[in-house]
């Protein structure tokens, strides 16, 4: 039986090769018609440890439907509390998830938030899509790299990370100020988005400190979770880039 617990199971080369370089995985299973293509990942991994095995099929071992050839059975992920996740870099930038249930959707916010260099993702422990195959895959070694802190209550951690400093902007398509040029992402900052269809809890929206919208044209109604996110995070990247040059100017 695979083990439990976050990214306890890993699918996809990108994902697969990110966990073998961290030390995670426990075994590797290769499929035989891609065993000469990976012979360089199953040989990294037996360098690190991980029982290797090449079988015919990847049908029962995989989650996904695209497993692309190999299955990896790791230790854990490492998780940080909320107060570890917000001080690990200053300025902090984080991404904090409430409630998203399409595990693509986390798995794609993870690596644009770490593309565009936010340093840290906060998500539900319960009713929020899981951190299993599905979102390791679609972040394709990001959830590696990002630290990720777990919380009971997002509402509780969106009241945390004021009394830590960390100014709070919630994705709101209802809200009557713009997400681009708000000065305040050059400031220690969380953006939170809501769930798929569903937007912000309400108890979420009222405790964060601004509600912004993402200008839309072309007579588009919405974004994909994952999409908005991403925007957000390179917003964040750009005012904060133009807050130094400004500074230095």
């Amino acid at each position: 039986m695979a083990p439990s617990g976050a990214g306890a199971e890993v699918e996809g080369l990108h994902a697969v090769a990110a966990a073998v370089a961290a030390g995670r995985v426990e075994r590797l299973f290769v499929e035989a018609g891609r065993a000469e293509a990976l012979r360089r990942l199953r040989d990294e991994a037996a360098a690190a440890g991980a029982e290797v095995q090449v079988v015919p099929d990847l049908g029962r071992l995989a989650a996904t439907t695209a497993p692309q050839g190999v299955v990896a059975h790791c230790r854990p992920l490492r998780t940080f509390d909320l107060v570890a996740v917000a001080g690990r870099q200053s300025p902090a930038a984080l991404v904090v998830l409430d409630h998203l249930e399409d595990p693509r959707n986390v798995g794609a916010v993870a690596r644009s938030a770490l593309a565009a260099g936010m340093t840290g993702l906060v998500l539900a422990r319960r009713r929020s899509a899981p951190l299993g195959a599905t979102a390791f895959k679609a972040a394709a070694g990001a959830l590696e790299r990002l630290p990720v802190a777990l919380v009971s209550s997002v509402a509780q951690a969106v009241a945390d990370l004021g009394r830590l400093g960390v100014w709070t902007v919630g994705l709101d398509a209802e809200a009557t100020r713009s997400l681009f040029g708000l000065q305040l992402l050059a400031e220690p900052v969380a953006v939170v988005v809501g769930a798929e269809g569903r937007g912000l809890a309400p108890l979420v929206a009222d405790r964060v400190d601004a509600r912004v919208f993402i200008p839309l044209g072309g007579g588009v109604e919405s974004l994909n979770a994952a999409v908005a996110v991403s925007l957000a995070c390179y917003e964040v990247a750009r005012v904060r880039v133009g807050s130094r040059e400004g500074a230095a100017g």
